[in-house]
Parts: C-alpha cells; structure tokens; sequence
C-alpha cells in the first residue's frame, strides 16, 4: 500500500518531537553554565514551524516560567502575528543563552552554538533575530551553508539557500516606549509579507 503525504509529514513530525525532547534532556543535563539548580529556558512551539524566532537571553518571567517568550514579549509577539495574519502554530521561539544566568556573557559559547542544533531540527524557512546580540550570535553559528547577515532591520535576508533570515530590534526592548514600538513593527512587519509570499503546500 503506497504511503500518502500526510504519513510522511506524520513521521517527520515524530521525528521532530523525538529529537527536540531529547535535545531538552542534554540541556538539562549540561554542566557548563554556572546556573546552580536553576533549569534553562526552553524553546517553545511549533517542532517543525515554519518561523524562528531567537532573542539573546532570557527575561525573568520567562526564566521563573522555563520557557522561551513567556509573558509580556509573547503576548505582543501573538498580537503581531494575529495581525500580519500568521498561524501561530507555523512559529517556534528560542534563546540563545538558555540559562538563567545573573550576566548572559557568563554563557559558554559551545551553549550558544546549540541553537544550530534547535534549528537542524526543526527546520525553519526563516530565522528572525531579535537584536544585535541575536544577529551577532547567529552570525558565530557555524550553520552549514551559511552567509553573512547585515545588520539591516527589516530586510530578508539568505542565511542559507534554504533558510531565509529577518533582523529586528529586541522585543524586550520594544515594549515601553513608543518610537521603540515603532521601529519593532516597522522591521517585523517584513515577516507578515514574506509569509503571505510562500507557496501554500
């Protein structure tokens, strides 16, 4: 009996799920970040979405919470996403410094370049960098492939020929102030266009 497409998207997305659990467990088990009895701050969404999004290092809500864009971040993240018309089921947040540590220079850099194994699992077709720091630690990751990123807000970007790559001002920073909140959505809004340009599969 031949194997339709949904079966094989099914196994895919077991797949996924297994590799993302077990690339939990090794975060949780990683002794190399002085965070004492504290867990990291895991990704959170969709295993297989088809949107990345990365900030730098973690808020307290999100460290007290254990996951990646708890709180104020997530909820403006969800109005933006309703807004541009994206399913929030096609995004998957992460961090790069996933413990909750007092300084996130204290990360160790061979943490930070785990987040080339989040985005070998799941896969995205954009990686949405929140920040300087962000842009500048992907930039460090030794992804396969890929190309320089220019710090221009708003502008898609080819991380690699399969990975494209959107620049905008750290959702932290942006929530307090108006022209902050300004320059986010005038750079994320990038993201709404180059969604309703993919092909629907």
């Amino acid at each position: 009996m031949p194997v339709t497409d949904d079966q094989i998207k099914e196994k895919y997305l077991e797949r996924a799920i297994r590799e993302l659990n077990s690339f939990t467990r090794e975060l949780q088990a990683c002794p190399h970040c002085p965070r004492g009895n504290l867990m990291p701050v895991l990704g959170s969404g969709h295993p297989q979405a088809d949107i990345m999004l990365l900030k730098y290092a973690p808020l307290p809500s999100e460290i007290e919470e254990g996951v990646a864009f708890y709180g104020r971040s997530g909820g403006a993240l969800m109005k933006s996403l309703k807004r541009l018309s994206i399913d929030p089921l096609a995004v998957y947040g992460t961090l790069c410094v996933k413990c909750p540590l007092s300084d996130a220079a204290l990360a160790d850099p061979g943490c930070i370049a785990r987040v080339n194994e989040e985005i070998a699992i799941v896969q995205p077709k954009i990686v949405v960098a929140m920040g300087p720091d962000a842009l500048a630690a992907l930039a460090d990751m030794e992804i396969p492939l890929a190309r320089g990123l220019e710090d221009r807000l708003g502008v898609i970007q080819q991380l690699t020929p399969s990975i494209d790559a959107l620049y905008v001002p750290n959702i932290d920073e942006s929530l307090d102030e108006h022209d902050s909140k300004r320059e986010f959505w005038a750079a994320f809004r990038a993201l709404g266009e180059w969604y309703a340009s993919q092909p629907p599969y």
